[in-house]
């Protein structure tokens, strides 16, 4: 399993333990991850993902799963943040055509 965050790609970042003689060791700072069920308003179910916590407070933020998943770019999203998108924009732009229909 990698450490890296399926929403913002967030992953490892290199840097150096500093002992107090001033030496210096290569260490890895590792993302807070958390394995997560968020609810997507459009497909009426839950989603488990493995998120960053500054990821689940960006995504309360922004209002909830679909609405984070809207402005989130593909390339950042993991395989399975992106089928969620995929579907989530799918239902969106029917519900979208049967509201026009509706008012018609």
């Amino acid at each position: 399993m990698s450490r890296r965050c399926e929403l913002t790609g967030k992953g490892p970042m290199v840097g150096n333990n500093s002992s107090h003689a001033n030496n210096k060791t290569k260490r890895r700072y590792l993302p807070n991850l958390n394995d997560v069920t968020l609810q997507s308003e459009a497909l009426g179910r839950g989603v488990k993902l493995r998120i960053s916590a500054a990821a689940l407070r960006t995504v309360d933020h922004r209002g909830g799963l679909d609405a984070f998943l809207a402005k989130a770019r593909d390339t950042d999203l993991s395989p399975a943040a992106l089928k969620v998108k995929k579907e989530v924009a799918k239902i969106g732009s029917t519900a979208a055509a049967a509201a026009l229909e509706a008012d018609a």
